[in-house]
């Protein structure tokens, strides 16, 4: 994916409000995981839109994302549990788009993905 055009108003929530006083990986990744914890609205309706090969997921299957998981799953990379067949898993939140959200949730995935496409890292 080409990297984005930048957004001022997404740059200065991601510099004020998900990494503000973060020191180093470990605290911007807890930054981000209680960010979008706190955004987010469970549950929600999303689709995939990328293949990755640690998730089942297929460009275009629709899941109900139901929780985040436990913040040391999330220290790398932001995931979410999404409900498929008779139990939870976690996908990567890069994989996903919310189709069926509040504007709060659309927005965090939305930021989530800035992040991610505008190569910044923990």
């Amino acid at each position: 994916m080409s990297k984005p055009a930048t957004n001022k108003s997404r740059e200065h929530r991601i510099i004020m409000e998900i990494v503000v006083d973060a020191y180093d990986e470990y605290e911007r990744a807890l930054g981000w995981y209680y960010y979008l914890q706190n955004r987010f609205s469970f549950p929600f309706r999303a689709e995939c839109i990328a293949q990755r090969i640690i998730s089942p997921l297929r460009v275009g299957d629709k899941v109900q994302v139901v929780g985040m998981p436990p913040e040391r799953e999330c220290l790398h990379e932001m995931f979410v549990v999404v409900r498929r067949g008779d139990g939870d898993l976690a996908i990567p939140l890069s994989q996903i788009k919310a189709v069926k959200a509040n504007a709060e949730t659309r927005e965090a995935v939305e930021d989530w993905h800035y992040w991610v496409n505008m190569g910044y890292q923990f």
